[in-house]
């Protein structure tokens, strides 16, 4: 049965609650209906009032329940738009973490099968799937997913997403994985792995191999002008795209 968890709002303060359930802030006693709904509005018993939202992709980053370090929704964006992820597409994905790739592909209508090799982190995503409405659209499996290639290998994937130190050996398995015209996506945060992973690409003959850094910078607006923030540039890591031609 899906988490029917709902997020309480005021300016920009959030809380995870469900229905039904009693929770005690500083505003006061907050008692929250069994019948809650997207939309609703609920009293402290001080007389503060929060918002009822419902729980939406991009909440998942800051909701779900952390084993590590999650893909940012950027990264997350940049991943699904590059290899156009979409309704009955099948991925494999490893490295799975906190799991916020992989349930937001799950949200933009693939299936997916993810392997994670630290039980108690695969234990807590398989939570965050549910708690994302897609426990049924993905599979969490516990281990290493070089041990299952020969039978992964019977399933034409149409991506293969990787966030691993050892991706660069499952690049060179890519062309057995993945469907004609599909694509591989890896996420490395620094440079040195980078280059194994273009290289590896390139030994196993993908075409139109690019890789970018990742960086996003805000913007600041006040009565002197508009420019861009100087607090540092917002870097992530580097993203690898190459694709399966048979």
């Amino acid at each position: 049965m899906a988490d029917r968890r709902l997020l309480l709002v005021r300016g920009d303060r959030e809380f995870l609650v469900s229905p039904g359930e009693e929770m005690g802030t500083d505003l006061g006693v907050l008692e929250v209906p069994a019948d809650a709904e997207p939309g609703d509005t609920i009293e402290t018993h001080l007389g503060e009032t929060f918002r009822v939202r419902k729980l939406r992709g991009p909440d998942l980053f800051h909701q779900f329940e952390r084993t590590g370090a999650p893909m940012v929704p950027r990264d997350v964006g940049l991943v699904i738009g590059e290899t156009g992820i979409g309704v009955g597409d099948r991925v494999l994905d490893a490295g799975t973490g906190t799991g916020v790739l992989a349930a937001s592909m799950a949200r933009a209508g693939a299936d997916v099968v993810t392997y994670e090799r630290n039980p108690e982190f695969a234990d807590v995503a398989r939570e965050n799937m549910d708690l994302g409405g897609v426990s049924e659209s993905v599979e969490v499996r516990t281990g290493d997913v070089r041990d299952d290639l020969e039978a992964l290998s019977e399933t034409a994937f149409d991506v293969l997403t990787l966030d691993t130190g050892d991706a660069p050996s499952m690049v060179e398995h890519a062309p057995e994985l993945l469907a004609d015209g599909g694509f591989v996506a890896v996420y490395s945060p620094f440079v040195e792995s980078t280059r194994e992973v273009v290289e590896a690409a390139r030994e196993a003959g993908l075409s139109g191999i690019r890789c970018r850094e990742t960086i996003q910078r805000s913007m600041d607006f006040d009565e002197r002008g508009s420019r861009p923030s100087t607090a540092p540039v917002g870097h992530t890591g580097y993203l690898t795209i190459g694709r399966n031609e048979r």
